[in-house]
């Protein structure tokens, strides 16, 4: 593990959709709620947006997960209304979501950096967050590609993978 780099990570799916739908699914509340998150609300100067409406740059969000107790809040960094869209996690990381068109299939890859190095952040941040962006990864692609939700929402199931 002597070169691993904890402060950072990459992850790259291919999905069969075309990039707008993909786009939308990262910034329009409405979207977003089929494959990854319970409830998304995007604010834009304190006020809520409306469920149908997409993320802008400035705003702020407040996400809460199926099985979670936690709510994640921070900023839409970037929100180009195409193929770039990034926002804070997890305190001060960055993800960043670029999506390019390759053979017939949306690239989507997403990056999160800023990785604290200490003990605990390299447990729950760099390794946790890898885990849980991979599941909702692969989740976003079964929904965009055939409709079916992965994600376990029954707390009388718990461990599961999304949790």
């Amino acid at each position: 593990m002597q070169n691993f780099d904890w402060t950072q990570f990459t992850l790259r799916i291919a999905i069969k959709c075309d990039l707008k739908t993909v786009y939308d699914a990262w910034t329009i509340p409405f979207e977003v709620e089929k494959w990854f998150l319970r409830q998304c609300d995007y604010l834009s100067g304190g006020h809520l947006i409306d469920k149908n409406d997409a993320a802008a740059e400035g705003n702020s969000y407040c996400w809460k997960w199926f099985l979670y107790s936690e709510t994640e809040t921070g900023e839409i960094r970037n929100a180009n209304g195409s193929d770039m869209f990034s926002f804070t996690f997890a305190g001060n990381c960055l993800v960043e979501i670029r999506l390019s068109d390759q053979h017939e299939h949306t690239l989507v890859e997403l990056t999160q950096s800023n990785i604290p190095t200490d003990e605990a952040s390299k447990k729950n941040i760099r390794l946790g967050c890898h885990n849980g962006w991979s599941f909702y990864l692969v989740n976003l692609k079964s929904v965009c590609e055939g409709g079916l939700d992965l994600r376990g929402k029954d707390n009388r199931f718990t461990p599961f993978v999304n949790n």
